[in-house]
């Protein structure tokens, strides 16, 4: 089965928000209808910890970092999936931005 939707999921700190909010406009991600820029976002903990030859935004190598974070969702169509992704990290500061790709089962258009 081959998705024409996806929804994406981007951990990131809220200092960012605008910078990733701009990246994803830029590239079309949240057009809805008659509407662009459509996303969601909520404050969530995230936990990691720095492994050795990592080069953290936050926290120290071998040590647990906890942090409050933004989870920012946010739909495209799929083949705009490595276009908004190469946006995403650009406007990211993690060296390794966690961003959960999900297929969504065909939508259908709301009756008028």
């Amino acid at each position: 089965m081959e998705f024409q939707e996806l929804k994406l999921e981007i951990f990131i700190p809220e200092s960012h928000l605008p910078a990733l909010r701009s990246a994803l406009q830029s590239v079309g991600a949240g057009r809805l209808g008659n509407y662009d820029s459509c996303l969601a976002y909520s404050r969530v903990t995230g936990s990691w910890r720095p492994l050795c030859g990592s080069q953290p935004y936050l926290g120290s190598e071998g040590e647990v970092s906890e942090e409050d974070e933004i989870k920012v969702e946010v739909n495209i169509l799929a083949g705009d999936l490595e276009q908004t992704l190469n946006a995403i990290h650009e406007a990211h500061p993690y060296e390794e931005p966690l961003v959960n790709v999900i297929p969504i089962l065909g939508r259908k258009k709301a009756q008028k």
